[in-house]
């Protein structure tokens, strides 16, 4: 008996945290999609790559400009010049 309310409590656990995933995935990509505007082949695939893979932003609380600037740095690795200034500039007007 315990095994099958344990069976059933995490069955419920799970359908009630999945549509929660989904939903956070569908606004990374959203959010990602936004941040790559002006990017084509394969800079963009590897800023999607890069922007999708990082960890979710709490949406509890807004971060702080250091924080933005300190994320933002972090997906600039590897762009120079006016690619870097335009990148950052879009970066940091954006995340909330």
């Amino acid at each position: 008996m315990r095994q099958a309310l344990a069976v059933v409590a995490a069955t419920l656990a799970l359908s009630v945290s999945l549509p929660c995933l989904a939903s956070s995935q569908t606004d990374k990509m959203t959010d990602c999609n936004k941040q790559a505007a002006g990017k084509k082949g394969d800079e963009r695939k590897a800023f999607m790559s890069q922007c999708l893979s990082s960890a979710p932003v709490a949406a509890s609380a807004p971060m702080t400009q250091q924080q933005k600037m300190t994320d933002c740095n972090k997906q600039a690795a590897g762009k120079k010049g006016d690619d870097r200034k335009a990148f950052m500039s879009s970066c940091l007007s954006n995340k909330g």
